[in-house]
């Protein structure tokens, strides 16, 4: 998804080892208007289903064999870059405070319990969606200005470069006409020694 695209476009990754689950979310997601949902009941997928499909917003289930939910967040916390704004909205049948604060303090970004309520599941899903897409506007006007910003270093870099070729090149003018003026100045200066001795030798002849 962009940042100005419809948040119908949005890619979205269900992760459930229960097929049932899996169709009724992706039923429920294609109903609602979403158009690019993809599903998985294999947890160990997520990594490679996030970099084949790059979704906008995971929904996961904590209680799955083999790879729970805590552990599929682990590994994406790993895998992804930092700075990244992924949503994942847990939505499991554990209820409990402990299951909630562990969910979110790893990573998950909102949670909802089993039985869910459809309406409000997708109200959540909107939320984090919007979310995403306002970082992501975020992301590219910060792109744009550290461009801009490049631009203009390199074009100020230039000017200097042409202002301390332009300085030195009045400092080498200047020595140059010091230079002239000294050599100008000692022949002068001989000049007028040998006019004197000139005038000094016609003197002594006269006598």
């Amino acid at each position: 998804m962009r940042s100005s695209e419809d948040l119908s476009k949005a890619n979205i990754l269900v992760v459930d080892d229960e097929e049932v689950n899996v169709l009724l979310l992706s039923r429920i997601l294609e109903r609602a208007g979403y158009a690019s949902v993809a599903s998985t009941t294999d947890p160990s997928r997520v990594r490679a289903l996030h970099d084949e499909f790059k979704p906008d917003v995971i929904i996961l289930d904590l209680m799955m064999p083999h790879m729970d939910g805590f552990e599929v967040m682990e590994e994406l916390s790993r895998h992804i870059p930092l700075g990244t704004y992924l949503p994942i909205l847990v939505l499991t049948a554990d209820s409990t405070p402990e299951a909630r604060q562990r969910a979110l303090s790893m990573g998950a970004h909102d949670f909802l319990t089993k039985p869910f309520d459809q309406d409000e599941a997708l109200l959540r899903i909107r939320n984090l969606l919007e979310t995403r897409r306002l970082h992501l506007k975020l992301q590219d006007q910060n792109e744009r200005l550290e461009e801009r910003v490049r631009e203009r270093t390199i074009e100020l870099e230039r000017s200097v470069e042409v202002l301390r070729r332009t300085a030195e090149q009045r400092r080498m003018l200047l020595a140059h006409l010091a230079d002239v003026q000294r050599t100008s100045a000692s022949a002068l200066g001989a000049d007028r020694q040998a006019d004197e001795n000139a005038d000094t030798t016609e003197v002594r002849a006269a006598e």
